[in-house]
């Protein structure tokens, strides 16, 4: 986290240079906030003040250089008598502070209604806890800044929304054995992980399968799968082992990856010999 000039903590993240719709999406927000400062009257320095802020965020928030966090929307709602309108930003800015990739991804598992995965390093994002994520995003090298740490881990949870949509999509799981023994964060960090994979993978649109160490044959062997079809009958595909790692589209291509993801489930264990797995693992740990 930065801090602005005059010693106030910085409530914000960095706008990153690359992304042109959140750059927009941002630049129009801070007009929004800056017209509805100088409609009450309140000078820039004045209104920081009030609202527990420096001049320099208060400025480069209005000028669509940083994204405000949502209490800094909450309070400027309030000092200004926005009646809500302000506070109401909080879903756009919160889109913009996702990095773009990420966004894209998640905007994809919005609209999927069903969704394919092989994972063989650690456990899907969208399966993961809290804490996992920070432990898994902490060993990154180079390491991530605290501001780049937030933003990512912000952008992990909030994907995971799709447990809770009302049109939730059908979604299956292949975990790789050794992603749910290695201690990521430690112990009690995997205690909690596996604890929630059990809560998860009750839901009745979920299909979840461990693929066990010691299968002599295993169509999974060129890493990561994934793939998302929507309800007008297209559909996105990935795989680490297929077209240079490229999502694809072409109904031959996805053809390949369906082939490889089937043939990875009927490899697996059940998903009721996932479940007694997990749970026994759980226990051990």
């Amino acid at each position: 986290m930065a801090v602005d000039s005059d010693g106030t903590e910085d409530a914000g993240w960095d706008v990153d240079p690359d992304d042109e719709q959140g750059i927009a999406v941002l630049a129009a927000l801070g007009r929004q906030l800056r017209g509805w400062r100088e409609k009450a009257g309140k000078r820039a320095a004045d209104f920081g003040v009030e609202i527990g802020y420096g001049e320099d965020l208060v400025r480069k928030v209005e000028a669509g250089k940083r994204i405000p966090r949502p209490e800094y929307l909450d309070r400027a709602d309030t000092a200004l008598g926005a009646g809500g309108q302000i506070a109401a930003m909080k879903a756009d800015m919160e889109q913009a502070r996702y990095p773009k990739k990420i966004r894209a991804l998640a905007g994809l598992e919005a609209k999927a209604v069903e969704i394919s995965i092989y994972n063989n390093h650690n456990l899907h994002g969208l399966l993961q806890t809290k804490e996992y994520a920070t432990a898994l995003f902490g060993m990154r090298r180079p390491a991530y800044s605290p501001d780049e740490l937030e933003r990512i881990l912000s952008a992990r949870m909030a994907r995971q929304s799709i447990f809770e949509r009302s049109s939730a999509p059908a979604l299956s799981f292949v975990q790789e054995e050794v992603t749910l023994r290695r201690p990521i964060g430690g112990t009690m960090v995997l205690r909690r992980q596996l604890e929630r994979l059990l809560e998860v993978i009750q839901l009745p649109n979920i299909e979840f399968q461990v693929m066990p160490t010691n299968r002599e044959d295993h169509a999974g062997m060129g890493g990561l799968i994934e793939v998302l079809k929507f309800g007008d009958g297209s559909a996105v595909g990935r795989s680490e082992g297929a077209f240079n790692g490229r999502p694809v589209s072409d109904p031959k291509q996805l053809r390949i990856l369906e082939l490889r993801y089937g043939t990875i489930r009927a490899q697996a264990l059940t998903p009721w010999e996932s479940r007694a797995f997990i749970e026994e693992l759980l226990g051990e740990t």
